[in-house]
């Protein structure tokens, strides 16, 4: 798959910038860009050390295209493990289009998505999980994010797959040697030391399959309603989260008739907040849209946050009415979504007599007195929020699984250990445990890519941005 072809891309974001970077990698790399690049030092750069800087101009014939940087990387010591220049222009785009085209002209081609990415998996730079890392690496947008990424990236998760695989390889081995002497009925493979060995694999599998749930929500941002009746406060507290004005705020109830979302980060987890239309029954078809998209979007979340307005109770006949009101509207959102963590939170704290606290305090559990309009008590569902991750794994640096392509791996290497272990317990022969440890070992193969096809790694590169 490796290609003989020297690629181009821009390696900046497209736009208008201060500088931008566009990135050469392949044969021809260094005698292409010696044809349209001139030293200021008179330096010809098919002489210069690897890792070296250099300025000049680029030129189209006699014309100055713009005043340049060009980084020399000599193979195999470059990101691609090919020979690669990277020029550092004027971030205009006309000097970038100017300058891509000129090179292009010259002997490159543009790059496809990932290529450059590609041809570092292709070429022993990266396996296969660290080439995908580079993608979230480029995408994280909080803390967490970023350190699982980087983790990854640094070959973390590959060397705990890449032990896994080699151990299970070497009992593997000893398993098919006995294939060989099966007429002389001989065991190689100490089969309690093996038995030893698969329960430590199945618990290591079993422990990166169950960091998916929290690697999935951390790469995605952890999604919350902000649920209630009409008009309680729902969007003043999206605001207050967010720290501006996200959603439009009214006395009128019904204003929000469409979620609205946002996402922030919250001790370097993400929480991708939305602000959904006011649950009650309403004959106006355009708010019932709204509150049915309501349901829909707490079916998607993880978190619910429900809002109340103490202040509401002077429209019952007692306050304790009003409490059975809420525990009701509360208990129906409970019933339909019980998987659902839900937080009470109660608004308009600055108003709301001593009594009327004590006594919701006394019917509702864990209840969070803010006042949203003053930004009071905000911290303290950020607080709570961070209650609800599980951050012992971030904290403890354990690999953690983000990647649903690896996730799915893992599940079938956790079947087929599952098969091998039954089969230990059995006492079955030798012949028919190879079966499940080849399998086994094909799907640990294809996380970090020592097993792998044009279709997947189409896929997987297909993916990346362009310049990647």
């Amino acid at each position: 798959m490796i290609s003989s072809d020297t690629i181009i891309a821009l390696a900046t974001p497209s736009g208008m910038g201060s500088i931008s970077v566009l990135r050469l990698s392949g044969l021809e790399a260094f005698p292409i860009c010696s044809k349209v690049f001139k030293s200021i030092h008179g330096k010809d750069i098919l002489k210069q050390k690897s890792h070296t800087i250099h300025l000049g101009h680029i030129m189209d014939g006699n014309r100055v295209v713009d005043e340049v940087l060009v980084s020399i990387f000599k193979n195999p010591h470059s990101y691609t493990g090919e020979d690669v220049i990277e020029i550092s222009c004027h971030g205009s785009r006309y000097i970038q289009q100017e300058i891509l085209q000129l090179l292009i002209r010259t002997g490159c081609r543009m790059a496809n998505p990932g290529e450059f990415t590609l041809r570092a998996f292709l070429n022993g730079k990266l396996d296969l999980s660290q080439a995908e890392a580079v993608a979230d690496l480029i995408s994280s947008d909080n803390e967490a994010s970023h350190k699982i990424a980087m983790q990854q990236m640094r070959g973390g998760f590959s060397s705990e797959i890449a032990q896994l695989r080699q151990e299970l390889l070497n009992f593997a081995s000893l398993i098919e040697l006995e294939l060989d002497f099966s007429e002389e009925d001989v065991e190689f493979a100490d089969r309690t030391a093996f038995k030893e060995l698969v329960a430590k694999i199945i618990r290591v599998l079993k422990r990166l399959i169950d960091s998916f749930a929290l690697g999935n929500v951390i790469k995605k941002g952890i999604p919350i309603a902000i649920v209630g009746e009409p008009n309680v406060g729902k969007s003043t507290l999206l605001n207050a989260l967010l720290n501006e004005d996200k959603a439009i705020v009214s006395d009128i109830a019904g204003t929000t008739r469409d979620a609205i979302e946002d996402e922030i980060s919250i001790g370097g987890i993400g929480f991708r907040f939305i602000d959904t239309a006011g649950i009650r029954e309403t004959e106006d078809v355009v708010e019932g849209i709204g509150i049915q998209r309501t349901f829909d979007k707490i079916k998607q979340s993880e978190i619910i946050l429900y809002i109340i307005d103490p202040t509401r109770s002077t429209q019952f006949e007692s306050p304790l009415e009003y409490v059975v009101n809420i525990q009701t509207e509360i208990g129906k959102v409970k019933n339909k979504f019980p998987q659902k963590h839900l937080l009470i939170i109660a608004n308009k704290e600055d108003v709301v007599s001593d009594e009327l606290k004590e006594l919701l305090n006394s019917h509702l559990d864990g209840i969070l007195w803010i006042s949203a309009k003053n930004n009071q008590g905000i911290e303290s569902i950020n607080e709570q929020l961070l209650s609800f991750v599980n951050t012992g794994l971030l904290r403890q640096s354990d690999n953690i699984v983000t990647n649903s392509r690896h996730y799915d791996a893992l599940l079938k290497a956790l079947e087929e250990m599952d098969r091998v272990d039954a089969g230990l317990t059995e006492g079955l022969s030798g012949d028919l445990l190879a079966i499940d440890i080849r399998q086994a070992l094909f799907h640990l193969g294809e996380i970090t890519g020592e097993i792998s096809n044009e279709d997947l790694l189409g896929n997987i590169f297909a993916n990346f941005c362009i310049g990647k």
